[in-house]
Parts: C-alpha cells; structure tokens; sequence
C-alpha cells in the first residue's frame, strides 16, 4: 500500500495521539482508544466545521478530545456506529450527552444500539447519504460480522488541490467489516457468506483499486491491496 504525499499511514498508537489527513472537503482524524485499540474517526467538513464522528467506542475524554481537535467548540453533527458490538459503542452515551448529536447506525442493528446505550438511534438503509456539512457519505450495508452493519463511503471532488487528495477516489470506513487481510468474523457459514457477497457486490465490484479502507481497528488498507485476495477468502471460510 503506497503512503498518501501528505504523510498520513492510517497507523495510530493505543491512547496515543491522533493521525490527521486532510483532503479538499474534508479532515479525517484517527484515534485508536479502548482496551481492544479500537479506531474512531473524526470526519469535519472544512468549510463549515460541521463534524461526524465513527463509532465513539470507548474512552469518552479521549473522543471528546478528538471532537474538539476539529472544533474548539466541540460541535458534532451526528455519530455513527458501524455495527452493534459493545466494543464500538462504550463511549456513545456519553459522547450524545456532552455533544447533543443525533446517534445513527444500520437499520437492523439501530434497536440494539440503541439499548445498549440507553439513546435514541436512527436507522440508516443501505444507499442512504448522510451529510457533513458540504460533503455527504453514502451508507454501504453490509450484512453478515452482524445483521445490521455498515460502512461510509465518502468520494473526493472531482478537482482537487491538497497534496494528500486524489480526484475521485473513494474513502471508505468499514468498522469490522473489512480489513487488511480479510472480512470480518462471522459466527455461521450463511453469514460469511452473506458478508462475502456484499464485499464482492457493494465493495469491490463498484470502487477501483484507490480506494482507500479505514477499518475498525488497526491499520488502514487499500482496496488493490486486498482484491488479489477475494477467492483466498472464500476458499479458506474466514
């Protein structure tokens, strides 16, 4: 996987400090927080200083933080959790309740996440955009890690003018979904196979080999790094 020009690698240390990518519309943050490292990210439209945070997962000083890295004044327009596992929503109740931002996830794991966290959660469906501030992200269900997970997909302007942005490539935030070197777990043959169909459906059959993956823990990857792979995956069941 080649390094972006502006220095970003997508690799962050546990509790350690953020990693800052800045695109033409937008700043990604990434920070790795919790006893599983899990990354959060922190996506603020640069000419509005709108803000949506991915999974507020746990360690609600160090997100609130990262939130205020963006913005002084912590503004957050909504939060996003990529799927119902504990580990990627510990710090969601806290995060609402400091920020007043509108919680969302996919639609069959919204009931869930929203139990969990004791807050209201709105249900995204696949195709659905949401907006951060003049960007929009559209959301890519892919079902199978659980019933209801999801990943943002955010494409880059077609001109671009920032040394670490290229025109019309994707980004693609994948919570436990993809990583490098594969899917995420599944507990049964149909539900592998289930999230094999939308990767190959949603994923890498409608995004070339630039797009750039920012899974849910660990480094980030790229989609060319990780097609050679697809029938291995298959093959192999996990």
């Amino acid at each position: 996987m080649s390094r972006p020009a502006g220095g970003y690698s997508g690799a962050v240390d546990g509790g350690g400090a953020s990693a800052l990518r800045r695109l033409d519309e937008i700043d990604v943050r990434k920070a790795s927080v919790g006893p599983m490292d899990n990354d959060a990210y922190l996506l603020t439209c640069r000419r509005s200083g709108e803000q949506l945070l991915v999974d507020a997962a746990a360690d609600p000083d160090r997100l609130l933080a990262l939130v205020r890295e963006g913005s002084g004044s912590a503004r957050l327009a909504h939060v996003v959790t990529t799927h119902r596992h504990h580990d990627h929503l510990g710090a969601l109740a806290a995060v609402v309740a400091v920020t007043g931002a509108p919680a969302l996830a996919g639609e069959a794991d919204a009931e869930a996440v929203a139990a969990a966290a004791d807050v209201p959660v709105g249900a995204l469906a696949h195709g659905d955009l949401v907006a951060v501030g003049h960007a929009q992200l559209e959301v890519v269900a892919l079902r199978g890690h659980t019933p209801g997970s999801i990943a943002l997909a955010y494409r880059e302007p077609a001109s671009v003018e920032e040394p670490d942005a290229v025109a019309g490539r994707v980004h693609l935030f994948t919570g436990d979904s993809l990583f490098p070197g594969g899917p995420g777990r599944t507990t049964s043959a149909e539900s592998f196979a289930t999230l094999m169909d939308d990767l190959t459906s949603r994923v890498f059959d409608r995004f070339d080999d630039a797009t750039w993956v920012y899974p849910g823990h660990g480094a980030d990857t790229t989609l060319g790094a990780e097609r050679p792979h697809l029938a291995q995956w298959r093959a192999r069941g996990w």
